[in-house]
């Protein structure tokens, strides 16, 4: 009888924390998204939505100031997608390298090495960058604009810089996810596309990886987070100007424009800013909801 009500009493405990803890993540989002929208909005209503949004001057000091984000917005957009577009497959081809190709001793040795990725600080990616992306590319730049009059020389600090590092920052993500979501299939769907005659290869690529479709989005969705939230690194090899998002442009994120300029910032120009923010977090969370959405119905359909 003893243990029965010490066995209940701790269920009960156990059930008062886990709900706790949620509500404390609930308060955590709330609290964040009710300050983002209160800090955010004014600039909307003192500079104004279009001029904000669709401007393509960003001339904060000036005798006449100018907001415009829409470059920065686009940079922001454009540079995530890429570094997606290059990231993920590489991430997932290297996912089922790991846990339907390579050996136990050869994955022993990559595993860790993927793993490491994701512990490396995000300045050191920018200082690599820095010092060994941004001079090739600067070498580049030299060939391809070397008649050219028009052309801003960057130093290799482009848009080009900044989606490679993305993408590399992402692997490690992209890599983990993906390759407990393959491992999770069970072997069951495996012999039977087997015993049917497929091949090793389309049982991975029809069956293995549609059957994981949904933790591989959630690796998406998490490498996107990072992508969009990155601010270091991109800051360093980005080349930080208010430019169209062409591959040898230097060009300016949106989470570079907090860190380039929130720190002397003030009145108006410091509203924009928190406007900036207010941006990038709804563009995330857009991102989620949508993917999230993608990663429910591939579920469904699992």
């Amino acid at each position: 009888m003893k243990n029965k009500v010490k066995k209940n009493a701790a269920e009960a405990s156990a059930r008062y924390i886990a709900a706790f803890c949620a509500v404390i993540a609930i308060f955590a989002v709330v609290s964040i998204t009710v300050y983002m929208i209160i800090k955010g909005t004014p600039a909307f209503a003192s500079v104004g939505v279009p001029e904000l949004l669709l401007g393509t001057i960003w001339k904060p000091t000036a005798a006449k100031p100018a907001y415009g984000i829409f470059y920065i917005i686009l940079s922001s957009v454009a540079g995530t997608a890429a570094s997606v577009l290059i990231g993920v497959p590489v991430g997932l081809l290297t996912a089922v390298f790991l846990t339907e190709i390579s050996n136990r001793h050869l994955a022993a040795v990559v595993q860790p090495a993927v793993e490491l990725l994701a512990a490396i600080p995000s300045v050191i990616y920018g200082l690599l960058g820095l010092m060994l992306l941004n001079p090739f590319m600067y070498r580049l730049e030299k060939i391809f604009f070397a008649s050219s009059d028009t052309h801003q020389f960057t130093g290799g600090s482009n848009m080009i810089s900044a989606v490679i590092v993305l993408a590399v920052m992402i692997l490690p993500t992209v890599v983990s996810v993906s390759a407990s979501a393959i491992r999770s299939v069970p072997d069951d769907l495996r012999a039977a596309s087997l015993a049917l005659g497929a091949s090793r290869i389309q049982t991975i690529f029809k069956v293995t990886i549609p059957a994981a479709k949904s933790g591989i989005m959630t690796g998406v969705v998490l490498g996107i987070g990072r992508a969009l939230g990155e601010a270091m690194a991109i800051n360093m090899v980005a080349g930080g100007s208010v430019n169209l998002p062409l591959p040898f442009n230097s060009v300016r994120f949106l989470t570079t424009q907090l860190v380039s300029e929130m720190g002397y910032a003030e009145g108006v120009h410091r509203q924009v800013l928190f406007s900036v923010g207010l941006v990038l977090y709804v563009f995330i969370m857009i991102v989620n909801l949508v993917l999230q959405k993608l990663r429910k119905e591939a579920k469904e359909n699992a």
